[in-house]
């Protein structure tokens, strides 16, 4: 605003002196009156028009020191309300644009930054850290719930009870045998006792012969503890090569008390299917060969009725204490 004042007062000083200048050569001027002419009338003098001429040049140095004065004022005052409004908008303008180029700035380089660290470093430390932890977690969770699964199982299988029964298994029924003394019995002679059958051969390398010594000490065992005779009895599904007197040294390696039990074929097949025995030979050369069969011990009631079965899974104390506890609950 200072500014255009002064060039306002610039432009006016010109014409302002014009005019001065015009008004004293007025006074001047042959049109106007001559000295003498005006000293006739008694009007002005020459003294007089020159003080005049010279009053009018010092008006105008102070009309000019008055305007200088006025736009110095101006320029030094606090700026108007339209001045003070465009600063205060310039200097929003700048403020935004500098914001907006700071702003700019710092995301470029914040843009830079990033992409700089993606394109220089693919796999970072923290993202190889979390990667570990997240798999570390992941084992850690998989390996406790499977640890609370098998607790799961272990606690109903240890909860469940057993129920009243459905009936009977088919297990079991009338036979006729050859004892290894070469008498021949049936199931009503082992009728009044507790009895565990077993079916194998004699000439078993290895499973039957581990299974009656486990038998043997079983006996034993549940005498001790529940004052029980138990008769042990091995029955031979090698019909062709145990004969009565190969039965008999058999059986009498492992228990005094274990008897033997051998027969035809026929009759060997028909006790085996009574009491769900498999059996088959699996290799023939000449006169030696083994024989495959189920390797399971029958527990019998004193009415020969089917009890329990017991696998190779058993030891001699599971065997012990699973056939004293089902005398026990038979006794009730």
């Amino acid at each position: 605003m200072a500014s255009a004042l002064c060039r306002t007062a610039s432009r006016l000083r010109p014409v302002q002196m014009f005019r001065r200048l015009r008004a004293s050569s007025d006074l001047l001027s042959p049109s106007s009156p001559s000295p003498a002419r005006i000293s006739d009338h008694g009007d002005f003098s020459l003294p007089r028009s020159m003080f005049t001429l010279s009053c009018g040049n010092e008006r105008l140095r102070m009309d000019q020191r008055r305007l200088l004065s006025t736009s110095d004022s101006g320029t030094t005052s606090k700026p108007s309300s339209g001045e003070s409004e465009a600063k205060s908008s310039g200097e929003n303008e700048k403020s935004g644009g500098s914001e907006g180029s700071d702003g700019g700035g710092s995301d470029q380089k914040s843009d830079r930054a990033s992409g700089k660290h993606a394109r220089g470093a693919p796999v970072s430390w923290m993202s190889f850290f979390l990667l570990f932890a997240t798999g570390a977690g992941l084992v850690y969770y998989y390996d406790r719930e499977k640890k609370r699964h098998i607790e799961d199982i272990n606690t109903n299988s240890k909860a469940v009870k057993e129920g009243p029964s459905a009936g009977k298994a088919a297990i079991g029924g009338p036979f006729s045998l050859i004892r290894d003394d070469g008498k021949r019995i049936t199931e009503k002679d082992l009728m009044g006792k507790w009895t565990i059958l077993y079916f194998g051969f004699t000439h078993c390398p290895d499973i039957c012969p581990d299974e009656l010594i486990k038998l043997a000490a079983a006996i034993d065992k549940i005498k001790e503890k529940s004052g029980m005779d138990v008769v042990p009895v091995f029955i031979s599904v090698d019909p062709e090569r145990d004969t009565v007197q190969q039965v008999h040294e058999y059986v009498k390696e492992f228990h005094p008390k274990l008897i033997g039990l051998t027969g035809t074929p026929e009759e060997i097949k028909s006790v085996a299917r009574s009491y769900r025995v498999y059996y088959m030979k699996t290799e023939e050369e000449d006169s030696d060969y083994l024989v495959d069969h189920s390797i399971v011990m029958y527990l019998m009631s004193p009415e020969m009725n089917f009890v329990k079965f017991y696998g190779k899974n058993h030891d001699v104390d599971s065997l012990t204490d699973g056939v004293v506890k089902e005398i026990r609950q038979y006794r009730k």
